[in-house]
């Protein structure tokens, strides 16, 4: 065994030329509608819209259904 091989392990050098950091170019239309919707504070305030919206539209749903149920 070599003691410049370092047991047989070769290991490449960090080069800044190599690393693609604009991943959102790589990713599919869908998934960057996802990341951006879905993850983070932006996904925290969507879906926390979302939940009102669907609670406001329940409680006016039994709103109308009560009116006309015992409207006689």
């Amino acid at each position: 065994m070599d003691a410049n091989t370092a047991g047989g392990v070769q290991y490449d050098r960090w080069n800044e030329n190599n690393i693609n950091m604009n991943v959102e170019a790589s990713q599919s239309t869908m998934m960057r509608i996802y990341n951006r919707a879905c993850i983070g504070t932006t996904g925290i305030a969507v879906k926390t819209a979302g939940a009102l919206a669907a609670l406001v539209s329940i409680y006016i749903i039994g709103y109308v259904t009560g009116y006309y149920v015992h409207r006689c």
